[in-house]
């Protein structure tokens, strides 16, 4: 049994009458102690997955169906205080911004301590003990100072360190990192990157981190699935989709890379053109063929079968064969 299978999952947003669908029949397996990317451009549906993952859906967002099971456990048929009970220790979720995972009227200790009020066994001098430990872990200098101030007392890195360490303190079997270095500089991207691939071996759990960028992929992650239009289009060890891309997105993804550019170049690749809206009905055909290159005419009014291509690799397109 996998650590986390999603199944066929199939996802909309309704708002003033307009309904779209941001995923759509989503499948993906994550084994225990691996680091699995999700990547895409905006709109694809990557931070969308990780709130389904988590249970932490808008009021407009309507599952119309599909699984996600975490160690054989149903979150979406789970009641709402059955999904308190496993956020935490079963999933605990890295934010983008840290600055949305912490109170700013409240310090940071007093945070940590709080975040633990599942462990019943301990005194908040036992929590606040651990929170202590747990920051020097990920790379906090001083933890006890830190313990005292509040959010913004705090730099960027200071701050998403210490959002990692309030994940870690649940011992979450899945630790699920939305863009967990987008607001950080290179040097502290660095840091953050050398502390998830630390936690792999550290923690017995699995990690998914959610990016656009594809150079995070490259350092950390085992498999790597990649978005477009609500669909996983392509997935695979992260080897063989760096070094022999099936799908024409993946392609343009890899190509738009500044670290694959070779020399210098007076104008950086793009993708011509602008993600699908998804708006029902969402066209027949692949999302991607309005801006493919290599589209052919069944590209825009058949679905594109997904092509097996070995174990745990597979691509969604007309064009691939086995």
């Amino acid at each position: 049994m996998s650590l986390l299978e999603v199944t066929d999952l199939s996802l909309t947003y309704a708002s003033d009458g307009v309904v779209v669908e941001a995923l759509r029949d989503v499948s993906l397996t994550v084994e225990a102690g691996e680091v699995v990317g999700i990547v895409g451009e905006s709109g694809s549906g990557k931070s969308t997955l990780a709130a389904v993952l988590n249970g932490l859906l808008p009021d407009n967002a309507r599952i119309t169906k599909g699984a996600v099971r975490i160690e054989g456990t149903d979150l979406l048929t789970l009641p709402e205080a059955g999904r308190r009970r496993l956020r935490g220790p079963g999933v605990a979720m890295v934010l983008q911004d840290p600055m949305q995972a912490f109170n700013p009227v409240l310090t940071i200790g007093r945070q940590l301590v709080d975040f633990q009020h599942h462990l019943k066994d301990l005194s908040r001098a036992d929590k606040a003990a651990r929170a202590e430990a747990m920051l020097a872990e990920v790379g906090i200098s001083d933890p006890a100072a830190c313990l005292r101030r509040f959010p913004h007392e705090l730099s960027g890195g200071m701050r998403q360190r210490a959002a990692i360490a309030a994940a870690l303190l649940l011992t979450p079997r899945l630790l699920v990192a939305d863009e967990p270095t987008t607001a950080l500089d290179v040097t502290m991207e660095a840091q953050i990157l050398h502390l998830l691939r630390r936690l792999r071996t550290d923690h017995a759990g699995a990690i998914v981190i959610i990016t656009h960028h594809l150079g995070v992929v490259g350092e950390i992650c085992d498999r790597v699935h990649v978005m477009y239009g609500g669909q996983i289009v392509e997935e695979g060890p992260v080897d063989d989709i760096h070094h022999a891309p099936a799908h024409p997105y993946t392609q343009a993804l890899i190509a738009c890379d500044p670290a694959a550019i070779p020399g210098r170049a007076a104008r950086l690749p793009t993708i011509p053109g602008r993600p699908p809206p998804l708006r029902r009905p969402v066209p027949k055909g692949c999302a991607f063929a309005p801006r493919c290159p290599a589209a052919l005419p069944q590209c825009r009014t058949e679905a594109p079968p997904r092509v097996v291509l070995g174990p745990r690799r597979s691509a969604l397109c007309h064009r691939v064969s086995p």
